[in-house]
């Protein structure tokens, strides 16, 4: 069947992504790292989404196009660190084929992690679950240490395998990730006046909901962070950073002191305040509030 533009290209496996970029045959099934050079040849793919069935950490660097991952967009005029996980889209549209790029492009597949610390623990790195718009922005000395690190890796699977090959590049990947790790913290204690921004649009936009007469929906955590332009995960991350909770947690903070204002100051029944707030099923309600406050809200209304 012919390949239009609305048909996402299945990428696989490692072999089918060096095939995808005119690569030679991996030198490991399951991982392998590409440079990007200037003046390569690489595949014109207008308009077409790539879903990926394996992990990928990049720097890329001068890519002339809009390139797209979900449903955002970024410019990589300067050099900036990536991630995917399995299944998420990528899509690149009027990309220059001879725009100069340069950078990394590190592939493994998650078989390669499977049995080991790190296939669990990957999943608690919410960079791999960021829009390219929250990228990892790193220093030059930042970027030499990863870069580093990605040889090291490259060197490694080059070597004949043996018995310690798998578990010395899983070693090697789980450094990788550690410093990716500590640099996105990093990210966000750096920019912190502009993180603060976020924090008020957050805060404002919550109470927005909570101002409301009626409201018909408990806010969640997905529609908040779209309305902001951010991943859920950046989102969260970013509050943890400055506030100590998530966003979750600030949303029920919000939640709870609305209630204890309707509960004091109004003669709406319980139940009725539940309504009130969006649920759908009071003894919800009841649960949320005394998990909060330590008391149900007849209780708290009684004190």
């Amino acid at each position: 069947m012919k390949t239009t533009q609305t048909d996402p290209i299945m990428i696989r496996s490692i072999t089918d992504f060096c095939d995808l970029l005119g690569h030679p045959k991996p030198e490991h099934p399951l991982l392998t790292m590409v440079e990007l050079t200037c003046g390569a040849n690489y595949p014109e793919l207008p308009g077409n989404k790539l879903i990926y069935d394996f992990y990928t950490v990049f720097i890329k660097r001068n890519v002339k196009g809009v390139m797209k991952y979900g449903q955002k967009e970024y410019d990589f005029k300067e050099g900036v660190m990536g991630f995917s996980a399995p299944k998420q889209v990528f899509m690149i549209d009027g990309l220059d084929p001879s725009t100069e790029i340069t950078g990394w492009f590190l592939a493994f597949h998650p078989d390669l992690i499977r049995k080991y610390d790190l296939g669990k623990k990957i999943k608690d790195y919410n960079f791999f679950s960021y829009s390219v718009n929250e990228a990892l922005h790193l220093s030059d000395k930042e970027e030499r240490m990863i870069e580093k690190m990605m040889r090291d890796i490259r060197t490694e699977y080059q070597q004949p395998i043996d018995a310690f090959s798998q578990d010395v590049m899983v070693s090697q990947l789980d450094l990788l990730l550690t410093y990716c790790n500590r640099f996105y913290n990093r990210q966000f204690i750096t920019r912190r006046n502009a993180e603060e921004s976020l924090l008020n649009k957050f805060t404002d936009v919550v109470s927005a909901y909570f101002e409301q007469e009626h409201i018909d929906e408990l806010p969640n955590v997905n529609d908040i962070s779209a309305q902001l332009n951010v991943s859920p995960h950046y989102l969260s991350d970013m509050l943890r950073t400055l506030t100590g909770q998530s966003a979750q947690q600030h949303i029920h903070g919000h939640l709870i002191e609305k209630a204890k204002e309707l509960l004091l100051t109004t003669n709406l029944s319980v139940n009725e305040t539940a309504y009130r707030l969006g649920f759908e099923y009071p003894q919800y309600f009841n649960r949320l509030f005394k998990n909060k406050t330590g008391v149900t809200p007849a209780a708290f209304r009684n004190n």
